[in-house]
């Protein structure tokens, strides 16, 4: 499966009219048309220009690293391991705090997804979840 990203061609004049706050978006009307950009385009301006953060470029590293597909959450306890006692109680602000940090590594899996620098190699099937290696586009972002 490969994502690609779609760019709405918004008229100024619409764009403008719905630009009445800041919670305002323009919206696609009748008169918008897609235009598809190709995946080795979006890489390469990401690798060029954009960077990544701490956790997402910990993960991508990790899953580069790996010599087989893997799954990413097995990656998330050696990026942010649990800094409590096991005893702990499910409402210890600690608790809270770490569980939010794996929650945020989900995130930057799908991110680094949506960017093309990870690919689900075996999608999950109820018994283990996706199974993932990193792009050629993720490996440039790493060199």
């Amino acid at each position: 499966m490969t994502a690609s990203w779609i760019c709405w061609k918004i008229p100024a004049r619409q764009l403008h009219a719905e630009a009445r706050g800041w919670w305002s978006r323009p919206t696609r009307s009748e008169t918008t048309t897609p235009t598809l950009l190709p995946q080795e385009v979006l890489a390469a301006a990401y690798a060029a220009g954009m960077t990544l953060n701490a956790d997402a470029r910990e993960l991508l590293r990790l899953i580069a690293e790996s010599p087989e597909p893997v799954a990413a959450s097995s990656f998330f306890h050696t990026i942010h391991p649990p800094n409590f006692p096991r005893s702990t109680s499910e409402d210890d602000p600690s608790r809270e705090a770490w569980a939010e940090k794996q929650i945020g590594l989900y995130g930057e899996m799908l991110t680094l997804h949506e960017k093309g620098l990870l690919r689900i190699v075996h999608p999950a099937n109820g018994e283990r979840p996706d199974l993932v290696e990193a792009t050629d586009a993720g490996h440039a972002v790493l060199a």
